[in-house]
């Protein structure tokens, strides 16, 4: 019997390990600077969060969700997404009495039942953020500089800044209404899931990545062109703020994508993706937009809000293909080898000591030949290896020899078999590894 990882997903290895590091302290430290906090919620909630907040008629909600009822009858579903669960939070954590807005982040796997591809698996990892509780055009342009600093600052470049506004409540429905009449004359000739999303959410047609369906929506009314007087003005005022980003930012320069709605039914007004330039939409390094609305739709009070997601492996992918270095490992500072049963167990108690020190020690595989052990401490990349036989230890002391990748055996001395007097040695003559 073999088990592998199940389709969609993908096991971290050590070798990968440096990449998420470098990701996560990114954000982590990017969203600090900019005054976000971290939160974590559950990896299940109740479906209905979803179904109410995402939006029935999502690709979401309607294909993708991992939902399973429990021994108590409740049905949850795995997270799909980000930011219905921190809504609900602060709900539910009386947020809305803190200062507004509640600057948060998070670093969160989701789970979605779709159709595996390049940096995007059925379980995946997202770094986000929301600011909820302030409808400034100001704000928007705060989390699209917090996640162009992001991105930028992982070292990634020849990126675009999509942007959109699609309206609100007020005038939305006259824009949905010359979606209809435009598609009209085309749902016909375009995909089973196009035809199925026309008269429910006309919006999604401009979303689909169908090529045939792609060249219609490319010749459809433009939301900007529908927009009432106060989401107008927003859009203005936004694009002020981000003209003003490009003197900090030479290469922030937003491009307006007429296609991009985003695939939830909670956006509101300013939507935008962080794509790279030569592959576009299909490749999204980061995306996200405001939600005004949510917050009411769960049973708060209106509250706006704003964020984004963004997928790691999808960024990893793209730092590995532009040759981003990423710090590896720290290399194991010790490996004992012993001679002898006698001198195993003093040099097990050697590296107990060591790591207790705070020093990175391993003992060397038991019943291996001394050249077997020496192989071993080698191919293992420790900076410095300890021999202990019969001799050291009449004598108290151990062989403590420094390697290098190139060379080998560097040099080697004795040493007291103390932690103080090992760890003085290799800070003395640090290895280079």
């Amino acid at each position: 019997m073999s088990f592998k990882a199940p389709r969609g997903t993908a096991d971290i290895l050590p070798d990968d390990q440096p990449y998420w590091r470098l990701v996560e302290s990114a954000a982590i430290r990017t969203a600090t600077l900019f005054g976000y906090r971290r939160i974590d919620t559950p990896v299940f909630e109740d479906t209905g969060l979803f179904q109410r907040g995402v939006g029935e008629d999502t690709d979401i909600v309607e294909k993708e969700m991992y939902t399973f009822g429990d021994r108590g009858g409740d049905s949850l579903t795995l997270k799909p997404e980000g930011t219905a669960p921190v809504c609900r939070a602060y709900l539910e954590n009386g947020m809305a009495s803190e200062p507004q807005p509640v600057r948060l982040f998070y670093l969160t796997p989701i789970f979605r039942y779709d159709r595996p591809q390049a940096g995007r698996y059925r379980q995946h990892h997202q770094f986000g953020v929301e600011a909820i509780g302030d409808p400034s055009p100001a704000v928007d342009a705060e989390v699209i500089e917090l996640g162009w600093s992001f991105i930028t600052g992982l070292g990634l470049r020849s990126l675009m800044l999509k942007l959109n506004s699609i309206g609100d409540r007020v005038c939305r429905p006259a824009y949905r209404e010359a979606l209809k009449r435009y598609f009209a004359d085309h749902v016909n000739k375009m995909c089973r899931d196009c035809q199925s999303r026309f008269q429910r959410n006309p919006l999604r047609l401009l979303d689909c990545k169908n090529e045939t369906c792609q060249r219609y929506g490319d010749a459809a009314p433009k939301s900007v062109d529908y927009l009432c007087q106060p989401c107008s003005e927003h859009w203005q005022e936004l694009n002020e703020h981000l003209a003003g980003l490009q003197e900090t930012y030479p290469d922030l320069k937003p491009e307006v994508d007429h296609r991009l709605v985003r695939g939830l039914d909670y956006y509101t007004r300013t939507v935008f993706e962080i794509q790279p330039a030569r592959e576009g939409r299909q490749s999204t390094l980061l995306g996200g937009g405001r939600y005004d609305g949510l917050i009411e739709q769960l049973g708060g009070q209106p509250t706006p809000g704003i964020g984004f997601g963004s997928g790691r492996e999808r960024l990893i992918l793209n730092l590995r293909r532009e040759e981003v270095a990423a710090s590896p490992d720290p290399a194991i500072a010790l490996v004992a080898v012993h001679v002898g049963e006698t001198a195993r167990r003093r040099a097990y108690q050697v590296v107990t000591r060591l790591r207790a020190s705070g020093i990175s020690a391993v003992l060397a595989p038991p019943g291996r030949s001394l050249k077997g052990q020496m192989r071993f401490a080698d191919t293992s990349g420790a900076g410095h290896v300890l021999i202990l036989g019969d001799r050291e230890l009449e004598r108290g002391v151990g062989t403590l020899k420094t390697l290098t990748p190139s060379k080998g055996i560097e040099d080697q001395r004795e040493v007291q078999l103390d932690a103080g007097s090992i760890t003085a040695a290799i800070g003395n003559k640090p290895a280079s590894r």
